[in-house]
C-alpha cells in the first residue's frame, strides 16, 4: 500500500517522466495564468488554482500518468489501487478519466513544493481539506503511458 513516505519518490522514470519533471525544475510558474500548457511528445499539463474541498470521488486515468505538483498551499490526497475501487461515473475515454469510490485507501498530505506520481492503476482523490479548506495551487502533468 502507499505511505506519506513515499512522495517525491519516482518508481519508474521513464524518458518522458524526465522531460516532465525537468520542466517542473526549470520552468517559473509564478506569474502564468491558469489553463492548459502543452508541451511535446504528447505531455501536457495543467495549472489550476482552488479550493480545497471536504470529499470527492476517486478519479483514475488509463492513457495517462499524474504528476501532481503543489506549488503552494497543502491538501490531502487520498491513494488506493483501482483493483479495490467500485465504479460510479463509467470512464469517458474522451476526457481518460472515471470516478470511483474505495474504502480502502491512503491519505498522503502534499504541502508546496511536494509532488506525487500517479499512475494508471492508482486512483485517486485530490483537492481535499487539511485540517480546513486551503487555497491551492497546482500543475498536473499529464505523461502518456
Amino acid at each position: 500500500m502507499y505511505n506519506t513516505d513515499m512522495k517525491n519518490i519516482i518508481l519508474n522514470e521513464t524518458p518522458k517522466i524526465k522531460k516532465a519533471i525537468e520542466y517542473i525544475k526549470n520552468t517559473n510558474f509564478n506569474d502564468m495564468p491558469d489553463g492548459k500548457i502543452n508541451l511535446d511528445d504528447g505531455i501536457w499539463a495543467n495549472l489550476q488554482t482552488y479550493y480545497t474541498k471536504e470529499d470527492a470521488l476517486f478519479e483514475a486515468h488509463r492513457k495517462y500518468i499524474d504528476i501532481q505538483f503543489l506549488l503552494s498551499g497543502q491538501e490531502k490526497i487520498s491513494v488506493c489501487e483501482y483493483n479495490n475501487c467500485k465504479p460510479s461515473i463509467p470512464y469517458d475515454e474522451v476526457k481518460d478519466i472515471e470516478f470511483l469510490t474505495s474504502e480502502t485507501f491512503e491519505d498522503v498530505e502534499m504541502h508546496t513544493g511536494d509532488f506525487l506520481i500517479l499512475y494508471p492503476n492508482n486512483a485517486h482523490k485530490p483537492s481535499i481539506n487539511i485540517n480546513g479548506q486551503h487555497h491551492v495551487r497546482k500543475l498536473v502533468v499529464k505523461v502518456p503511458v
